[in-house]
């Protein structure tokens, strides 16, 4: 089962998005990478591996990890006006990595870390660039979506396989690897240009805060109520919140426009 999660769910997940971006636009992109979508099943696999106090505690890592997605996300999106993707990538990876370990410093709480988490998504939300950078449309190679599916695959048995080894806490914050939002942003960024990756980082950003109402439920509900119970309360959280933050941001601000144009759907052999 958990080989499977690794080697299939995970090249399926980033399947979904790649097609999701190619619909909707790189908002969409982002919206969907804000979920759990590597750092969840990793919290499953803790729970049923080494107990739901193991995980519970991993999860105040989880939502320490978040922020440092949202510093990956600001540093790439701010390099990503200047530089190439290979240079963006390499600084916001980086970034992410001196995050973590500034946070495992501290023994975080479940309280703290949430409240640290909201208030960099505040924060890098505030700061990243509104717009800017080129936008460019581009041919979609036939082995794009199987290049990013099968990055995906390697990405995640290799981050699970060294993170049931560190402890709660450091597990816990290193989960979060923005996995799926660093194979996207590169792809985002070399065929669509800077300003279509201010966007995903924008909508990945803010979709943060449904990830920390899900990792606040598992960490208060998982030795109370249990694994299933806990995982699927939280689960219906966050797809409440974060449908109703995509509802009042696309009613309100226009900040994500379901834009069907924005990717040239056309494979280049």
């Amino acid at each position: 089962m958990i080989l499977t999660l690794k080697l299939i769910l995970s090249p399926m997940i980033i399947g979904v998005i790649a097609l999701a971006g190619r619909r909707w636009g790189s908002a969409v992109s982002g919206w969907l990478l804000g979920f759990p979508l590597t750092s969840a099943p990793i919290s499953l696999i803790l729970a049923m591996q080494h107990g739901t106090g193991f995980a519970a505690t991993s999860a105040a890592g989880n939502l320490g990890g978040q922020a440092a997605v949202c510093v990956f996300c600001l540093v790439y999106g701010m390099a990503a006006l200047q530089f190439n993707w290979q240079i963006s990538a390499a600084i916001s990876v980086t970034a992410f990595f001196m995050a973590v370990a500034a946070l495992n410093q501290f023994s975080l709480d479940l309280a703290t870390a949430f409240i640290i988490l909201l208030s960099v998504v505040v924060l890098t939300f505030c700061l990243l660039p509104k717009s800017g950078g080129k936008k460019n449309v581009a041919l979609l190679p036939v082995w794009d979506l199987p290049l990013r599916m099968l990055l995906a695959a390697i990405f995640v048995f290799c981050l699970t396989g060294l993170s049931e080894t560190l402890g709660p806490q450091l597990s816990g914050l290193i989960a979060p690897f923005p996995v799926f939002g660093l194979i996207t942003s590169i792809f985002t960024h070399c065929q669509n240009g800077s300003a279509a990756t201010l966007s995903l980082f924008r909508s990945y950003i803010t979709a943060s805060a449904g990830y920390a109402c899900f990792f606040l439920i598992v960490g208060g509900g998982l030795t109370t109520l249990g694994i299933v119970p806990t995982y699927l309360l939280a689960t219906l959280a966050i797809f409440i919140l974060n449908g109703l933050i995509l509802f009042i941001l696309r009613k309100y601000s226009g900040q994500f426009p379901l834009n069907t144009s924005t990717q040239q759907t056309k494979t280049n052999r």
